[in-house]
C-alpha cells in the first residue's frame, strides 16, 4: 500500500534531479571556463552572440532568459574583460547594443573544445543526448505557457 505522502519524498521529485544536475553542469562548465575568465552566464551570452554578432541588450536578455539586474553587470563585466562592447543608439539613447570586439570573436576558435570536454562528462550517446535535449526544451516550453 502506498503512502499518501510518498510523492512529497525528495528521491520521488523530478525536479530535484534537475536541480542537482544543472548545478553540477554549470560546476563542470565554470572549471573549463575558468582559463578564458569566463562564467557559465557569461559563456553562453558568447555563443548567442557569436550567432548574431550584435544584439539590443533587451533581445539578449528575452533569449537568456536574465532580467535586466543580471544582465547589465554580466554585460558591464564582460566589456571589461574586452569580449564586448555596449554602445548607445544615437536615434535612441534607450537602446543599448551589444556587439563583439575582434577580441570576443577569437574567443571563439579557443573554446571550441568545450562542448566536447562537457559532453564526455555526461557519457549519453548521440540519441540520449538528442533525447534529453527535446525532453528538457519541451518542458521548458510547457513551463512558459503557465506564465501566460
Amino acid at each position: 500500500m502506498e503512502n499518501k505522502y510518498d510523492k512529497l519524498k525528495l528521491k520521488n521529485q523530478l525536479c530535484f534531479p534537475i536541480y542537482l544536475c544543472s548545478k553540477e553542469l554549470v560546476r563542470k562548465y565554470n572549471n573549463v571556463l575558468k582559463e578564458y575568465d569566463l562564467t557559465y552566464t557569461q559563456y553562453i551570452v558568447m555563443l548567442y552572440l557569436w550567432e548574431i554578432n550584435e544584439v539590443n541588450v533587451s533581445t539578449l536578455g528575452s533569449a537568456m532568459l536574465l532580467d535586466s539586474s543580471t544582465l547589465t553587470p554580466l554585460l558591464k563585466k564582460m566589456e571589461n574583460k574586452g569580449y564586448i562592447i555596449r554602445e548607445r543608439l544615437q536615434k535612441d539613447e534607450r537602446n543599448l547594443i551589444i556587439k563583439l570586439t575582434k577580441k570576443g570573436i577569437l574567443l571563439k576558435d579557443k573554446v571550441l573544445d568545450i562542448p566536447d570536454k562537457i559532453s564526455k562528462c555526461l557519457n549519453l550517446n548521440n540519441q540520449e543526448a538528442e533525447e534529453l535535449y527535446k525532453l528538457l526544451y519541451k518542458s521548458l516550453l510547457n513551463l512558459g505557457k503557465e506564465d501566460k
